[in-house]
């Protein structure tokens, strides 16, 4: 299925160092190598990275331990204002499985240094001995109509030095199986369709009705019957990413993804895991998961969140291994509150009874369209972090359960005694 999305964004000029601008007239271009970008300087930590310990707001600290009750003792729940007073905090600092709500981590480390304009893009490039070469960055939208226009580009050029019939010779640049899927990823969460392989290469996001179990051979397989279709025959090979490849070449094409908007609406709004997989590596400039969870760790230090037993194994969080803390995330989402893009990381969230994973809870409730949060699910874990229009201001909130037996109706209640007018007077 199709998941391309609309979106209107200002537009913001982003330069990369070391990948020179596209060229038109056939100039030989570098394969693009994701460095850091040039993006405004981001202010200094705020709020939790800068708190006391004590809470300051004990009327709401005593409300959320009358609803948690006796099931405190699976509950992570943080509860910070604008101004980064820890208003209430129960368990905040006790490492927990997330599940999706590790995606605000990979949403906010594309965001800071790929900035809003960034786009996936898939290109098509002619080698010096004629033959060509597609390269991808894992476009969750790269789809058959797509493909279409590769196949007829590749026929148009030949694929071979003066060769006027014969094949097309084409090579897809494509990361090693073993690299598909995180370790930690569960076998049968690999063959549904939310587990698909994480590719560059990506026809419909690696995933029909089920996942699909081989994307460099499915699309080998397309893209040879298209260019058979146009008349034409291809021999299609494959190219590691990981053994290193040439970097003269002539960009012919280039399909670009939705902008930076989309990308993070498709991985918080819609929860997409292989959206937040890539934008994870992406964002790091890595697709070795190794050195991007490395980076994605320093990364999190640098704002002066709290680190203590916080581990980053995935950009999902479908993987089990990960450990996060209501304070690092509350953190997380008060820091971003302060950054360059702040609008643009607070507008991919779902929102309380109207749109993503948020739009069937909370309806006709005060928390109706004040809500804008990150839902987790996985078996036994319930999470949800987001921004609370609360009486005198945004509220940055917490809440991650391993093992609680009502969890949706406990946050709930926590976000709306959270909206209490007078609960916690601003100092």
């Amino acid at each position: 299925m199709n998941r391309r999305v609309c979106t209107s964004l200002a537009t913001f000029s982003l330069l990369v160092p070391g990948l020179a601008p596209v060229q038109a007239q056939g100039l030989a271009l570098p394969l693009p190598q994701i460095t850091a970008s040039s993006l405004p300087s981001a202010p200094p930590p705020l709020g939790l990275p800068q708190l006391q310990q004590q809470v300051t707001c004990p009327a709401l600290q005593q409300r959320i331990a009358a609803i948690v009750g006796g099931e405190a003792p699976v509950w992570s729940i943080s509860v910070a204002d604008g101004g980064g007073r820890l208003l209430a905090d129960l368990n905040g600092q006790r490492p927990r499985i997330p599940a999706s709500n590790q995606k605000l981590i990979s949403t906010a480390i594309a965001l800071d240094r790929l900035g809003p304009d960034y786009r996936l893009t898939t290109r098509l490039w002619r080698q010096p001995d004629g033959s060509l070469r597609l390269t991808g960055e894992g476009d969750p939208d790269l789809d058959l109509a797509q493909l279409k226009r590769f196949a007829k580009l590749a026929m148009g050029s030949g694929g071979g030095p003066g060769e006027s019939a014969g094949p097309v010779r084409i090579q897809l640049v494509e990361e090693p199986q073993q690299r598909w899927w995180p370790q930690g990823w569960n076998w049968a969460d690999r063959a549904e369709a939310y587990g698909a392989p994480i590719t560059r290469l990506a026809l419909t996001s690696n995933a029909l009705d089920m996942a699909v179990s081989n994307p460099p051979s499915r699309l080998q397989r397309l893209l040879s019957q298209e260019i058979k279709r146009q008349g034409g025959s291809a021999a299609i090979t494959l190219v590691a990413a990981t053994t290193g490849t040439s970097q003269e070449g002539v960009l012919l094409h280039e399909e670009p993804s939705v902008p930076m908007h989309g990308l993070l609406s498709l991985a918080n709004t819609d929860s997409h895991n292989f959206t937040a997989e890539v934008l994870l590596r992406q964002g790091t400039g890595s697709w070795e998961l190794s050195q991007a969870r490395e980076s994605t760790m320093q990364w999190l230090s640098g704002q002066g969140l709290p680190m203590a037993g916080v581990s980053v194994m995935d950009g999902s969080g479908l993987d089990r291994g990960n450990r996060v803390t209501s304070r690092l995330l509350a953190g997380l989402l008060l820091r971003m509150a302060q950054h360059p893009y702040a609008a643009n990381y607070a507008a991919s969230m779902a929102i309380a009874g109207q749109r993503g994973t948020l739009r069937n809870l909370y309806r006709g409730t005060s928390l109706e369209g004040r809500f804008r949060g990150k839902t987790g699910t996985i078996r036994g874990v319930r999470s949800i972090s987001g921004i609370l229009d609360g009486p005198d201001g945004p509220l940055y909130i917490s809440m991650i359960s391993n093992g609680a037996s009502a969890p949706n109706s406990t946050i709930g209640a926590i976000l709306r005694q959270s909206q209490q007018p007078g609960l916690c007077p601003a100092s």
